[in-house]
């Protein structure tokens, strides 16, 4: 069968975190770029589409195109570790220290921001015939989701933040749930279906990634966005990664964990009184 069962991929997602822990600072590193520019791409073909058409599903619907293709890569995003490389430090792999997961994470981090800038860039130069004019209306989507996203989440203070870091939580629910999803089927077919639900969730809701808003926010201040980057930072990416830690880790990585891998021993049957025995047992004609 081409489907794993939950057992079995749950130790896989374990394999995995373990993986990368161990893993050279400089495939650590390609993989997370590659990751963060395919994901920007994906993005942009998404907005694009969804300005084309009026309808934001639509860029729902296609935008897990990206992340299916960068899942299949073996690339990196920092929402995923954030939900699998814990895992080898519960399960007490060899070797498997709280430094290592944070220097996965950091490493991943900074190769997702290095991927997503530069594509930034370069999308940006598409946008504006190399910045000599005015944004397009893709261009000016961004800059208009830009401010939305930081500006306006700071406009609300305190409840402008809690909604942001929520939203964050939701997100990597979904979008790890879509790395698991990888490792649901041995098909490639199998595979993308099971990546393609969540990540169409996350995105159809508008919830926070932040992956996808290094490559947002830098684009849409260079497409004439109003806010600052600081306004980026504190109103979105920092209580954005947060809430994905969340999201990701408790959310998927530990409840999948818990319940498939450290399951809890089975309740006993309730004994019955001999009466109840008797009430119980069906009686046959002879």
């Amino acid at each position: 069968m081409s489907y794993l069962t939950p057992p079995e991929f749950v130790n896989k997602m374990v394999d995995a975190g373990e993986s990368k822990v161990f893993m050279s600072t400089r495939d650590t590193l390609i993989r997370a770029i590659m990751a963060g520019a395919i994901l920007a791409v994906a993005v942009c073909f998404a907005v694009t589409a969804a300005v084309q058409t009026g309808m934001p599903i639509v860029g729902a619907l296609i935008f897990p195109v990206g992340f299916s293709i960068l899942n299949l890569m073996g690339f990196d995003l920092v929402t995923g570790v954030f939900a699998l490389v814990p895992l080898a430090l519960l399960d007490k792999r060899k070797g498997v220290t709280f430094g290592g997961m944070m220097r996965n994470w950091g490493l991943v981090f900074i190769g997702n921001f290095i991927g997503a800038f530069t594509v930034a860039v370069l999308i940006g130069i598409t946008l504006t015939n190399s910045f000599t004019t005015e944004a397009n209306a893709v261009g000016q989507a961004f800059a208009g989701a830009a401010e939305a996203r930081s500006v306006g989440f700071s406009e609300h203070g305190a409840a402008g933040m809690l909604e942001v870091f929520v939203r964050g939580i939701l997100c990597n629910w979904f979008v790890s749930l879509g790395v698991v999803g990888a490792m649901l089927s041995k098909s490639v077919s199998g595979k993308v279906i099971a990546m393609w639900m969540p990540i169409v969730i996350f995105f159809g809701l508008v919830f926070e990634h932040a992956v996808v808003n290094m490559y947002l926010f830098p684009l849409g201040m260079m497409m004439g966005g109003e806010l600052t980057v600081m306004d980026w930072l504190i109103w979105n990416e920092i209580p954005v990664v947060l809430g994905n830690i969340v999201g990701g880790l408790l959310f998927t990585g530990m409840a999948l964990y818990a319940t498939h891998s450290r399951t809890a021993p089975p309740r006993k049957p309730v004994s019955m009184s001999p009466s109840e025995s008797t009430k119980a047992t069906p009686v046959t004609a002879g």
